[in-house]
């Protein structure tokens, strides 16, 4: 990783570095002197709801602009709605959604999309970061203008509807949707309209610092509730920038991206549009995933963490379909990147067509328990399969595990820290193994 970009942008604590007025006026220049460079003139700039978000959206426009680029403000809209944006004017050659995802209002990042609405390479992130922090020689001369998309989020929600025929509904599906206070707040309202579900919010009035508050895709208790008491056939569930989804059936239970995808998949292979007859997924998937996925003869390929690195696959291999446990999903045939929006309508798609319950469809899938624990670590990152006692400790629960389970370890993209994943046939067991590598990480990093 650089200095500044980690596995989706630039994050942190809003107003402390990198997350500043000084470092989004230079990522602002950046930008604009990276689609300027590729022929372009203008970048498109959406937020999500936080606080923070109109001083780093001024202070961007006001970067880009400095370089002779125009700008174009999208306001609140999800980030995958500021990637579709990018696709929708002549001359755009990059868009930026401003949003720390799922993380507390407190931290925001910088999330960059090249033209077409694509996430940026590595080595197209390094371009960039190389000019941030060098920063020098930009050129000066005729000023850019700074515009309002007045529409942009009425042109997000018939893109996305105009894929799917919920029109056609003779009877109308029952819908919890948890907007998490965050960019989904409104356009949520106007995706699913009352013409075509029966649909009630929750968490949908944004005021700065409520954003995943207790809400939200990351805290789905509200939901699972309502969706109980108004008898709903499903519970949406979005993030902050609502490109992930989490899903409530029924009965309350959990479905998770990997039982997503499966569900979508499996629907997929059956309408013969599931190309190359492949899913990918990170290497943090749930075992149960993969083994669902065997029963089904579909061919299941695993990337590194982060949806950058699942679009990365998915290019290589040919795969249509791909995504994570988080929400993070990729329907590369309907958009470029992950939407939450989206997920959810595919989702609901399947349950309309084949008259089926969310729980039923769910039942694809076995869950392996899976625990995941987090070790907060300082800057140096050592490396933790050379450490002694680390390193015997893993081993010896794999050995234990036999291959009924595993163990992922990895540091964080975006934080300071250690992620400890263990998967196992028994919860109880699998818990007290993660517990006991987190314990001897802790007595020696």
């Amino acid at each position: 990783m650089g200095k500044l970009f980690g596995t989706d942008g630039i994050r942190g604590r809003a107003n402390l570095y990198p997350i500043t007025c000084e470092i989004a006026l230079k990522t602002g220049q950046a930008v604009g002197l990276f689609a300027q460079k590729i022929g372009y003139g203008a970048v498109v700039i959406g937020k999500d709801t936080r606080v923070s978000g109109d001083m780093l959206e001024s202070a961007l426009a006001a970067g880009i602009a400095s370089v002779g680029m125009d700008v174009l403000l999208a306001g609140v809209i999800p980030t995958p709605g500021v990637a579709y944006l990018a696709t929708c004017f002549d001359g755009v050659g990059a868009g930026i959604a401003i949003s720390a995802s799922h993380n507390p209002y407190y931290d925001n990042g910088i999330k960059i999309f090249r033209h077409g609405g694509i996430k940026l390479s590595d080595v197209q992130e390094e371009e960039i970061e190389s000019l941030i922090l060098e920063n020098k020689n930009v050129p000066r001369g005729r000023a850019g203008k700074i515009s309002i998309i007045s529409d942009g989020l009425e042109r997000y929600s018939k893109f996305l509807l105009g894929k799917f025929p919920f029109r056609k509904l003779d009877t109308r599906i029952k819908i919890i949707i948890d907007a998490s206070n965050g960019a989904a707040f409104r356009i949520c309202h106007m995706v699913f309209n009352d013409k075509l579900f029966d649909v009630k919010f929750i968490h949908d009035k944004p005021d700065g610092v409520n954003i995943n508050d207790n809400c939200g895709s990351q805290h789905t208790q509200d939901l699972e509730d309502l969706v109980l008491r108004e008898k709903a056939d499903i519970g949406l569930a979005f993030d902050g920038d609502a490109d992930r989804l989490i899903a409530i059936d029924e009965k309350a239970n959990t479905i998770t991206g990997d039982r997503i995808l499966a569900i979508c998949a499996k629907f997929a292979k059956e309408q013969n549009r599931l190309k190359k007859n492949i899913l990918v997924t990170t290497t943090m998937s749930n075992i149960g995933l993969s083994k669902a996925l065997e029963s089904l003869d579909i061919i299941h390929l695993k990337s590194d963490v982060g949806d950058r690195k699942v679009l990365e696959e998915m290019n290589r291999s040919g795969a249509v379909m791909g995504g994570e446990d988080s929400g993070h999903m990729l329907f590369l045939e309907d958009h470029t990147t992950g939407d939450g929006i989206l997920s959810a309508l595919k989702l609901i798609e399947v349950m309309v067509d084949t008259s089926r319950s969310l729980s039923d469809l769910a039942s694809i899938m076995v869950v392996y328990p899976q625990v995941l624990m987090n070790v907060e670590v300082d800057a140096s990152r050592p490396d933790f399969s050379k450490i002694a006692p680390i390193a015997q400790t893993i081993q010896a629960i794999e050995d234990q595990l036999r291959g009924s389970g595993r163990v992922l370890i990895r540091y964080s993209g975006t934080q300071p820290l250690l992620r400890v994943m263990v998967e196992g046939p028994d919860k109880n067991q699998t818990r007290g193994f993660c517990e006991e590598i987190c314990k001897v990480i802790k007595e020696n990093i």
